[in-house]
């Protein structure tokens, strides 16, 4: 299978995969000043994103999220790089502000059925991400 990517938000990252099945909210589900998933009826609670490549259906909750993942983007603390099966508005403002706010983003993209059957079965695999979506 190829490894590419719909890029979103063009960007770099490298870092371990993380992968859920379930929609995450970053209003309410993720603390921007440590990278913690603090929804505690999510399967990633308790896991520190900080750093990781993550990979989920797409986000849930209010606009809300942009402001908490744009804060997590300024405290360093956000995902290295966030991939979806589908354009999400809220996490693409947060990076877009990032970059005019503080000069520095994430990668989001989209990704296939295919692929994100593939990351299902390789949670913790490394991953480098390119500008142009190709991953290796």
């Amino acid at each position: 299978m190829e490894l590419s990517l719909k890029m979103l938000i063009e960007g770099e990252a490298a870092g371990p995969l993380v992968f859920t099945g379930q929609p995450l909210s970053f209003w309410g589900g993720y603390d921007s000043h440590s990278g913690e998933v603090i929804d505690r009826r999510h399967p990633l609670s308790g896991q520190n994103l900080a750093g990781k490549v993550l990979v989920l259906p797409g986000c849930r909750g209010s606009s809300s999220g942009s402001g908490v993942l744009l804060e997590a983007i300024r405290n360093r603390t956000a995902p290295a790089a966030i991939i979806t099966l589908e354009a999400d508005h809220i996490l693409c403002l947060a990076a877009l502000l990032a970059q005019e706010l503080y000069a520095r983003s994430i990668p989001i993209a989209v990704a296939s059925a295919a692929f994100f059957e593939w990351a299902a079965r390789h949670d913790g695999t490394t991953l480098v991400l390119k500008p142009d979506g190709a991953l290796y």
